[in-house]
């Protein structure tokens, strides 16, 4: 699943440039939990049982919902449990597609929903735009720090390409650089993928803000970036992505 480490325990905030750091100059941002979240499980199962040709009652669909969220989701909570048959896919899970794929529908298959072809759905539904919801502020936020001159760079730990989200919402002329971990063979909190995205901008570390929801998104701290962590939030709620424009010194658009 996109970015798959455990929201901090710790308040969230954000790591402020100090009076000798240099001026925000790039702006590194997290995906699932910071820029989009996931369709609402029960949505998300009505869809992927109609595209089987499964009509579900509602009692049923959010029954299903709550097991397979239980048991691990893509771009929802971690499972409370891995199978062994699965623990090689999960590891890798965010380093190479069929090990992302093979990890979730592996999962999905736990729970027994009686309709054929249900656990592939259910993943299909992650790789399209219509599965995920922009958060209120993603928009505005890209939107400022594109006309502020701000380079941006995604950095995700995920199985699968996203630009085709970006590309459906608008947004994909926002964005500078994708750093997605099976592409570059790295993961967060793993200094070399912020550093990476860092070189693909053009921009020292020491003039790069990250901005995340977990704490492998803090990682960037060793890398020399500054951080702020976002509080989690549901999809279509606000999460507070707009103090990204404060910290980085660029003025709203109204």
């Amino acid at each position: 699943m996109p970015d798959h480490a455990e929201p901090p325990h710790a308040a969230h905030g954000a790591v402020r440039p100090g009076p000798s750091r240099r001026p925000v100059e790039a702006v590194l941002l997290d995906f699932h939990g910071t820029l989009a979240q996931v369709e609402e499980p029960h949505e998300w199962v009505l869809a992927a049982a109609a595209s089987c040709g499964v009509t579900l009652e509602r009692m049923r669909a959010t029954a299903l919902a709550d097991r397979l969220l239980t048991a691990g989701r893509a771009g929802g909570p971690r499972p409370t449990r891995v199978p062994p048959r699965l623990a090689e896919l999960w590891a890798d899970r965010d380093l190479y597609p069929y090990a992302h794929r093979g990890a979730y529908t592996g999962l999905a298959e736990t729970v027994d929903a009686g309709i054929e072809g249900f656990a592939e759905a259910l993943y299909e539904r992650v790789l399209v735009p219509e599965g995920w919801v922009p958060y209120p502020d993603t928009a505005p936020t890209l939107a400022a720090l594109r006309e502020a001159g701000v380079r941006v760079a995604v950095v995700s730990n995920i199985g699968f390409d996203i630009r085709p989200m970006f590309e459906a919402w608008g947004l994909a002329g926002l964005i500078d650089a994708f750093v997605l971990s099976y592409e570059v063979g790295r993961c967060k909190p793993d200094q070399g993928i912020f550093l990476r995205a860092c070189g693909m901008l053009g921009v020292d570390p020491e003039r790069t803000l990250m901005v995340g929801d977990t704490v492998a998104d803090a990682g960037a701290v060793s890398a020399g970036c500054a951080v702020l962590v976002l509080p989690a939030a549901e999809a279509g709620r606000p999460n507070g992505l707009g103090a990204v424009l404060d910290l980085a010194g660029v003025e709203k658009q109204r």
